[in-house]
Parts: structure tokens; sequence; C-alpha cells
């Protein structure tokens, strides 16, 4: 199943930038929270990507990027998780999702599950070599796709989910004016 999407490129200019920027990392400041609830809920739900998918994927990659690099950050800050040992990787993951999640909406147009496979999947790969060559153990490179399964999935299912409502309907942003 598909639907179209109406992808917006807010630029740094907009005010519009800001604001959802903010709304996606209370977002992922929220979800994390719940996430650890879970035992082992963090590393296995991935929560601190949801949101940064949905950010970039609807308005843009400066949106995207916005919200992938101040999550982790204020996590961080305000919970003590991601640990400041795990900031880097987690910045990295993050930027690479934002960058992949703009570019497939930018490309495709539309939202589908492949697609968003696709986008997880390729963020995931180059998140795990490059953690590699920082940790320089393949062992806890791999700790996504060995424990983070659950939390891939939740990216694509409940990112189609979610994206499919926001495009199916016409936000105020969607909207021009006088309509």
């Amino acid at each position: 199943m598909k639907t179209t999407a109406i992808y917006h490129n807010l630029s740094f200019a907009e005010a519009k930038t800001y604001l959802f920027a903010t709304l996606f990392v209370a977002g992922n400041i929220l979800l994390p929270q719940l996430a650890h609830f879970v035992p082992n809920g963090g590393p296995m739900l991935l929560p601190i990507y949801f949101f940064t998918l949905i950010a970039a994927y609807k308005f843009g990659i400066r949106t995207g990027m916005l919200t992938a690099l101040l999550s982790p950050v204020v996590n961080s800050l305000l919970f003590g998780m991601p640990v400041a040992a795990m900031l880097p990787i987690i910045l990295i993951k993050s930027s690479l999702l934002a960058i992949a999640a703009a570019g497939a909406a930018h490309y495709f147009k539309k939202v589908n599950l492949l697609t968003l496979v696709a986008v997880v999947l390729s963020y995931q790969i180059a998140g795990t070599l490059i953690e590699w060559i920082f940790v320089k153990d393949f062992f806890i490179a791999v700790q996504d796709f060995r424990i983070g399964l659950p939390g891939m999935a939740l990216q694509v299912v409940g990112g189609w989910i979610l994206l499919s409502i926001v495009y199916s309907q016409r936000s105020t942003v969607d909207r021009k004016p006088g309509l």
C-alpha cells in the first residue's frame, strides 16, 4: 500500500522548522522514557530514532537533522541516557537516518513499507560499519541487529502508519493561503 507524500523541505529561515523540530525532539524524549519501562527497552526498541524518521520524511533534511542532533543530546543531559560515551555513534546513526529518510521522501514522493525498510536498513548498516570502526568490536557494533530488530520493525511499521495518517490528511502546512 502506497500513500502519496506531500514532502516539505523546510528551510532554516522558517519558524515551522524549529516548531516541528521541537515537537519531534519532545517525542524522542518521551518515547525513550516509555521504552525504559520495558526491560532492555532502549537497546531493543531503539526509541530515540523514531521521531527523527518522521521529522525527516515529512519535513525534510533540516527538521530531520535538528531532531537527529538535539534528541540524543537533550536526552543525555536530562536523563543520562544515552551515556556520553555512546553519544557520538548515536548522533552519527541519527544523522544517517535523517539523511536517508529525507532523501527517500524527496526521491520517491510516496510512503510505503518497502521504502521505510530500505531507509532503516541503510542507516543501520552504515551506522554499524561506522560503529565497528569506532569500537573495534564487531559483536558490540552489531548490537542493533542482535537485539534491536523489534525497534527497527517499530520504526518501519509505526513510521508507515504515522506517516500514512499524516499524509492522508491535509495539514495546515499543506494548505495554501485562501484555501
